[in-house]
């Protein structure tokens, strides 16, 4: 008998397995990295709330465990800050894919970013609607096929981590499913790092997306992350977008410092009140 337990398995509802990703699909590894980069930042587990929208990603809030919340399609990130500033004391993470937080969501995602509210966004981007039948995402590369692009996508895709960088976020970085230990050690840093922190990670939907653009299986992504992959620490957002057979520049964008959406409303809005902002005492009844 092997009594050997996986260390991931503490942070996971083990009585929901198995799980419904496909094999291949690269948001496992993404909840891997997650719950050892909680291990690494010595984050009180009871302390950390996931929130997530609709989608394969957002089925990661159902799996983790601790206290987790699924929300309505695009509407994770406003969620994530109205918790944060009720509970300023929880570190709120927001994992969800590109389709929910950049096309439905987008407009909380740019003003999430510009009034730096302090939470964590991890977006597993992998280039298409996924869940709901493979259509064109706000990500997906030119000339790549969807359901709603038969003929190839003629649409500009958004660059992640400038329009992150652009709207005000204090950390970007980018990296795939092949990264684990960089993707790790980022997602360490920004649980760590106070304000708005964006992570974009790339990774394969081989059932959906890679089948229709014949880019392999699972394996065949990670091969191919690998190949066209260049780290390039404080690369110009400006230059880092994504094609639809590389290169993948990734690495460690931006890490600055600006006052959070809560610093800014004690320092500048509040004292003209003549008081200080008090968040809901935990344990009370409203």
């Amino acid at each position: 008998m092997n009594d050997h337990v996986n260390p991931v398995e503490p942070y996971l509802r083990m009585e929901r397995m198995p799980h419904i990703w496909c094999p291949g699909c690269g948001i496992g590894v993404v909840v891997n990295c997650f719950v050892r980069a909680i291990e690494k930042s010595g984050i009180d587990r009871d302390k950390i709330a996931v929130v997530s929208g609709i989608g394969c990603t957002g089925r990661i809030a159902g799996y983790v465990k601790m206290d987790s919340f699924h929300t309505t399609h695009g509407r994770p990130i406003p969620f994530a800050t109205g918790l944060k500033v009720a509970r300023p004391d929880l570190s709120v993470v927001v994992l969800s894919g590109e389709g929910d937080l950049i096309s439905i969501g987008g407009n909380h995602f740019i003003h999430g970013a510009r009034r730096n509210s302090d939470i964590k966004v991890f977006c597993v981007n992998n280039f298409t609607y996924a869940m709901t039948g493979g259509q064109v995402g706000p990500t997906a590369p030119i000339h790549s096929i969807a359901t709603t692009a038969p003929y190839g996508s003629y649409d500009k895709p958004f660059n992640l981590p400038f329009l992150a960088d652009s709207s005000g976020a204090v950390y970007v970085a980018r990296w795939t499913t092949y990264h684990v230990r960089q993707l790790t050690r980022s997602m360490t840093e920004a649980l760590t790092k106070p304000g708005f922190c964006f992570l974009e990670i790339v990774a394969p939907c081989p059932t959906i997306y890679s089948r229709r653009n014949r880019l392999g299986d699972g394996l065949d992504a990670m091969r191919f992350y690998k190949k066209a992959s260049k780290v390039v620490n404080g690369a110009n957002t400006r230059m880092v977008g994504l094609e639809l057979k590389g290169p993948i520049i990734v690495g460690k964008f931006v890490d600055r410092d600006r006052p959070t959406l809560l610093e800014a409303m004690n320092n500048e809005f509040i004292p003209k009140l003549g008081k200080k902002y008090t968040p809901y005492p935990t344990g009370v009844k409203r």
